[in-house]
């Protein structure tokens, strides 16, 4: 079987553990994130080093939630093992209250560690997406000892094996084929379709951008968007 192929297979395998299992979770934490927006709330999410991908996929994109806002780290993941940086980079959103998610695969640097403590300092619920398989085989790397499991209050397992590539080729040092990108967004979507139609049941309005290529969209994204205005600082 040609090694592309074996790669597709462990990935599909890695939803169907998803689908299994993380139901429950993935519930509770679309209920969090539609009680919160349907307050006013802005819901955040923090993508440490290539994670940002599902931070960028939950932001500003059609069939996307208007207030979801990507708590940025400009250096890319380049110094998230620095304690003392995820106060620095909160500073500026409206944490208190509110609803953070947090998305590590290996959930033991220090930055996605210290904004789940911090953001549960000022009273947000805090959701992680991370592989416990990974994150229980290592040691933390924060003063704390903790890994991010252990802090945050919905915990949803991306089922990645630790290490998140997959596939064996002789010859080469190491896996190839990393599986985190793909699990993550899988349950981010999830979240965010299940917390719409939370918001439907609630009686409230789900603020859904539509693709910005199709025709007669950019009138019912702008208003959509101007209900937020001054409140969004992300990416996109």
């Amino acid at each position: 079987m040609p090694k592309y192929r074996e790669y597709q297979d462990k990935v599909v395998a890695v939803i169907d553990r998803i689908r299994a299992t993380q139901g429950n979770a993935i519930e509770q934490a679309a209920d969090v994130v539609a009680r919160h927006i349907a307050a006013d709330g802005i819901v955040y999410i923090l993508g440490s080093g290539h994670s940002l991908i599902t931070a960028l996929e939950s932001s500003g994109r059609a069939g996307g939630l208007v207030p979801i806002d990507i708590i940025f780290d400009k250096t890319f993941g380049k110094i998230e093992r620095l304690p003392g940086y995820a106060e620095l980079l909160l500073k500026d959103y409206e944490i208190d209250g509110g609803v953070v998610v947090v998305v590590s695969n290996s959930g033991r640097n220090a930055l996605p560690i210290e904004v789940a403590i911090e953001s549960k300092k000022r009273g947000a619920k805090v959701v992680a997406i991370t592989s416990l398989a990974h994150s229980q085989s290592v040691t933390s790397r924060h003063p704390s000892g903790k890994r991010l499991f252990e802090i945050a209050d919905i915990v949803i397992d991306n089922c990645c094996e630790p290490g998140d590539a997959v596939v064996d080729i002789d010859g080469v040092r190491g896996r190839v084929g990393a599986t985190s990108s793909v699990a993550c967004t899988f349950i981010i979507n999830s979240v965010m379709v299940q917390a719409v139609e939370n918001l439907v049941k609630m009686g409230v309005e789900p603020p859904v951008l539509i693709s910005a290529n199709l025709d007669g969209s950019d009138e019912h994204n702008e208003i959509l968007r101007s209900r937020y205005k001054g409140r969004l600082r992300g990416l996109m």
